[in-house]
């Protein structure tokens, strides 16, 4: 089988086509023919050599989103069987509850070898049931972004039909937050410095676009719009944006911080005491939260926003397209039709 490895982290440049034998499995392990996968801003730190946990391991296989057919399986495998469509869970170990010390370590193309190949092996307890109508592609848009999204929108304090949420850009996240959040009757603010994307947010159900380019203090614009603030804020702008997510921000709501873009900078603590805030750090989630959010997907029959699809052979292009910042939703990987 073909697949990618970094055998130094140095850059895109040092994505490598390989080959390598198919691997069969073992007790409690299912084979998956990969037919796509996607990528996150966490892809570009790691082939950088810039991920939160250092320099990833030597010929790591890469990207963490992929969705495929289970093709065999290992002895005493129940939750899956050959034939089913399936999507891999971002931290294989983390099946529920509160995140463990040692789930970090099972995160798929950063600790351990990700789906950018033909063939992958996972335990089966690292396998959600893909909704039967999305495609391959789409369902490896979920796994990170997806998830991640749904945590910040579901997994703190109750949201009530008619609250209001701010998502900024619009990347995988953003949308995804986006979509969810107009699926559950909330009403969301969308920021972007560009307005040909704030009339796709529109399009995708947002209620009210800020360009923060033109609105330097985007933050009064959305407490203007909310009438006090929003109740929730999935924060994914990094330095500089926290503050005003903060003023932006009603009494008593929270701030969903999520992963390394919102990781540095220094942030006042007086507005977070003053209105009550909460401030909850966002690790994507677990897989009871994917497979609750892969139910509200079905239900409501939504479909994940996919800005482009490279041809595995181009995942360095793909690499590319997503540092250009230029896409609107997900950039997947066709491994195979």
């Amino acid at each position: 089988m073909r697949l990618y490895r970094i055998p130094r982290a140095t850059g895109i440049d040092s994505l490598t086509l390989a080959e390598a034998g198919i691997p069969q499995p073992q007790r409690g392990q299912a084979l998956v023919k990969m037919h796509a996968a996607s990528l996150n801003y966490r892809d570009l730190m790691i082939v950088n050599g810039r991920a939160a946990r250092g320099a990833p391991p030597a010929d790591l296989v890469p990207l963490s989103d992929g969705a495929g057919e289970v093709v065999a399986i290992g002895p005493d495998v129940t939750r899956v069987k050959p034939g089913d469509r399936v999507v891999a869970t971002f931290m294989q170990s983390w099946i529920g509850g509160p995140i463990g010390p040692d789930d970090a370590a099972s995160s798929l193309g950063g600790a351990i070898d990700g789906v950018l190949a033909e063939y992958c092996l996972f335990d089966q307890n690292g396998l959600v049931h893909l909704p039967s109508h999305l495609s391959f592609e789409q369902g490896a848009t979920l796994p990170c972004a997806g998830v991640t999204a749904w945590n910040a929108l579901f997994g703190g304090q109750t949201l009530y039909p008619g609250d209001s949420v701010l998502v900024l850009g619009t990347g995988g996240v953003s949308v995804f937050a986006l979509q969810l959040a107009v699926a559950a009757g909330l009403v969301v603010v969308a920021t972007s410095s560009s307005d040909e994307k704030l009339a796709r947010m529109n399009g995708l159900g947002a209620t009210h676009g800020v360009n923060y380019r033109r609105n330097p203090e985007w933050q009064d614009e959305v407490v203007a719009l909310t009438n006090g603030g929003v109740a929730r804020v999935v924060e994914v702008g990094g330095p500089g944006t926290l503050p005003r997510s903060i003023a932006a921000t009603r009494q008593g709501g929270e701030i969903g911080l999520i992963g390394v873009l919102a990781a540095s900078g220094e942030v006042d603590p007086i507005p977070v005491l003053r209105k009550g805030l909460i401030l909850r750090g966002i690790y994507v989630g677990s897989r009871q939260m994917f497979e609750a959010m892969n139910r509200a997907v079905t239900a409501h029959r939504i479909e994940p926003v996919i800005d482009r699809v490279f041809p595995f052979e181009q995942a360095a292009d793909a690499y590319r397209h997503q540092t250009s910042q230029t896409h609107l939703g997900k950039v997947v990987i066709r491994i195979a039709n």
